[in-house]
């Protein structure tokens, strides 16, 4: 199932399937980005910051930073809609590859395979493993990895605010 359709709501554990796949809308990095996320990160590397530098490097242009295309990347899963309002928490990000170099005027969008889930009743919700894959503008992977989020339960939510 491949779905980019908005939703009043993300899915609940429950509707977690693996190898349900979910694509993200692209969104274009601006140089004002790598200037905004440099003064807020602290990383102020000249292979991000100064353009002279950049063009004495392999890259021969400046680059994003690596974990401001992995931040765009949450953003994008975000706006697909699927974890709106039903994700609890961020767990892990685990065997993560900065493949290729994000440039300034680079368009990147997230593909999501659902890999693993896992209820976990104690936190009324589960486990769900995805494989994220963000590509460039020309279907080229920029970076990808495995990010496990916990889920709410549907039972688990439509018990807020029921007396015991």
């Amino acid at each position: 199932m491949n779905s980019n359709l908005p939703r009043n709501r993300g899915l609940y554990f429950e509707e977690f399937d693996t190898g349900l796949k979910f694509s993200s809308a692209g969104r274009t990095v601006s140089e004002g980005d790598i200037v905004t996320f440099a003064g807020v990160s602290g990383d102020y590397n000249q292979i991000h910051t100064d353009a002279e530098f950049s063009r004495t490097t392999p890259f021969g242009q400046r680059v994003a930073h690596g974990l401001l295309g992995l931040s765009i990347a949450s953003g994008l899963a975000m706006r697909t809609g699927v974890l709106e309002g039903t994700v609890l928490a961020f767990r892990e990000i685990n065997d993560w590859k900065f493949i290729k170099p994000i440039f300034i005027g680079d368009t990147i969008s997230v593909v999501m395979e659902v890999k693993e889930t896992k209820a976990l009743p104690r936190i009324g919700g589960g486990s769900i493993v995805i494989a994220m894959d963000v590509k460039n503008q020309r279907n080229e992977s920029v970076m990808k990895g495995n990010w496990t989020v916990l889920v709410a339960s549907k039972a688990a939510v439509a018990g807020v605010g029921q007396a015991a």
